[in-house]
């Protein structure tokens, strides 16, 4: 990755939807080059895909939360895909320490997020969890153009 693929997808992480037209004025390149630069990047698999970034209070999940996940043995991936089915989780991580994952969740209400959470402790090969409800979100990082 060169200089221009590292501005690209700065551009794409602050804006998705930005027009090929519009990537390539503010990069100063034609479109055929950007064209050709998504396409590589995408084949590459430098770029999984494209996504909507929502405001935490956008979103009809009010009670947040921060789960952290204690997994005996080597169950880690078998965790991770049955934890990628559940709606409420919007982000998986992998961590060091005492903690073997980092799951955001959120839910409607404290009743629901209990719910959710005692079917995260059921799954197989969860050893430990630890939870703490997210307050408020007074900052949150973007990409900087």
């Amino acid at each position: 990755m060169d200089n221009i693929d590292l501005k690209l997808i700065t551009l794409l992480r602050h804006n998705g939807r930005k027009s090929v037209t519009d990537l390539a004025m503010a990069l100063g390149v034609s479109r055929a080059t950007i064209r050709s630069r998504m396409d590589k990047l995408q084949n590459d698999g430098n770029i999984l895909g494209y996504t909507v970034i929502l405001r935490a209070d956008a979103v009809e999940l009010p009670v947040r939360g921060i789960m952290m996940i204690e997994i005996e043995g080597r169950a880690a991936e078998r965790v991770v895909d049955m934890l990628a089915n559940f709606p409420e989780i919007s982000e998986i991580h992998t961590t060091n320490g005492r903690w073997d994952l980092i799951v955001e969740l959120g839910a409607g209400t404290l009743s629901e997020l209990d719910s959710v959470l005692r079917r995260i402790r059921h799954i197989p090969g969860i050893s430990g969890s630890e939870t703490n409800l997210l307050l408020a979100t007074p900052r949150s990082t973007s990409a900087r153009l």
